[in-house]
């Protein structure tokens, strides 16, 4: 009978999983394989892996070009997101006056729209009364005013530094979190032994979270990818596809030229490079002692 209830608890969430998750995934995956046009209707029909080939080759955009963005725009944002955040939950982990209100505000752009994040920066960016062009130019580091958005070689930093800004939190809101599960006892036993402030961290802290440092970063990695609000807002995909990645391409297929197929062929290929990343880097982490995640 109890088993019965439960069952009956867990339908509706079933039930909506189901009907706003698994049937669009399904639904979209099979779009992928169809020649799919919005200007085309009436030749809805079935062209196996066409799309695939026609968003590889495509002559518009380098699909590789636009892979290799994806990959600098996770990598660059991830890497200092996590450094920062783990720093940040270390420097919280301690009490002190006002930490709640610090850490109210620290924590406050995690919950801003990424679009939000994207105009505000970009207006801190711009070219010609932007912020940081006046701060730099007041300091003397810079003669006259530099176009970062626009410049092919800045773009894609000037777009990471946004990211990484509102990805911090994160990483400090779930670390915190388990930086104050630690048991005292263990570094004071480690004290007992002689260890120092590095040796405590790396014997002692760094192994009681690792399983939520390698749970982190996957859901980080999985959200960073296949988040282009921030670049639609301040680059949209520009200069010269130097920020497009394959998330703002596939919006640019399905609301730009309506080709949902396309659209729908580039969602795909994420999915599958998500899953293999989350493959390799859950073994690696489990061989490299992370079993207890």
């Amino acid at each position: 009978m109890e088993q019965k209830y439960y069952r009956w608890m867990l339908a509706p969430a079933l039930l909506l999983l189901t009907a706003f998750i698994y049937v669009p995934v399904i639904r979209g995956g099979i779009m992928a394989f169809q020649n799919y046009n919005l200007f085309d209707m009436n030749d809805l029909h079935f062209i196996g892996f066409q799309n695939f080939v026609s968003v590889i080759t495509d002559k518009n955009i380098n699909f590789y070009q636009i892979l290799w963005n994806t990959v600098v725009w996770l990598f660059g944002s991830l890497f200092f997101q996590f450094v920062l955040g783990f720093g940040l939950a270390l420097l919280l982990r301690k009490p002190f006056l006002g930490r709640g209100i610090f850490t109210a505000f620290v924590f406050y752009g995690w919950a801003l729209s990424g679009f939000a994040i994207g105009l505000t920066w970009s207006w801190l960016f711009n070219g010609q009364f932007g912020l940081i062009n006046d701060m730099l130019m007041r300091v003397g580091i810079l003669n006259s005013p530099i176009g970062f958005l626009s410049n092919p070689n800045l773009a894609m930093i000037s777009v990471i530094i946004p990211n990484i800004w509102y990805g911090v939190p994160f990483f400090g809101i779930m670390l915190l979190a388990a930086l104050q599960s630690v048991p005292n006892e263990l570094y004071e036993a480690a004290t007992l032994d002689g260890a120092g402030g590095i040796r405590k961290f790396v014997s002692v802290t760094v192994p009681y979270v690792k399983p939520t440092i390698v749970s982190s970063i996957l859901l980080r990695t999985m959200w960073i990818v296949n988040f282009p609000d921030i670049i639609y807002a301040m680059t949209n995909g520009g200069p010269v596809n130097k920020t497009n990645i394959l998330a703002t391409q596939m919006i640019n297929k399905v609301f730009k030229e309506y080709d949902y197929g396309q659209g729908a062929a580039f969602g795909l290929i994420i999915m599958v490079l998500l899953f293999v990343y989350a493959i390799i880097y859950l073994r690696l982490t489990e061989k490299g002692g992370g079993e207890n995640l």
